[in-house]
């Protein structure tokens, strides 16, 4: 059940990223979900593991870090398609 939960959480973490940034996550409810694990990784790695917990994710670094993926990501992808 554990499992569940941190899949919701990681695709609501994705979600908030991309509604923050403003640009849309690739791959959809998959993308989403993917951005808030990496992102979560990410944040935690930087920020540490503070502030409240939901499914064993720290939400204030998860978010953070899920921004700032959402934005590095769609800042690659701008210049891979102007590229072509």
């Amino acid at each position: 059940m554990s499992f569940i939960w941190a899949l919701i959480v990681g695709g609501v973490i994705g979600w908030l990223a991309g509604l923050i940034v403003g640009r849309n996550i690739p791959g959809g409810i998959i993308g989403n979900i993917i951005a808030g694990f990496v992102g979560a990784w990410l944040g935690t790695l930087l920020l540490g593991d503070w502030g409240p917990n939901v499914a064993d994710f720290a939400i204030i670094p998860a978010i953070i870090g899920s921004v700032a993926l959402v934005f590095l990501l769609s800042l690659v992808m701008r210049a891979f398609r102007k590229a072509d």
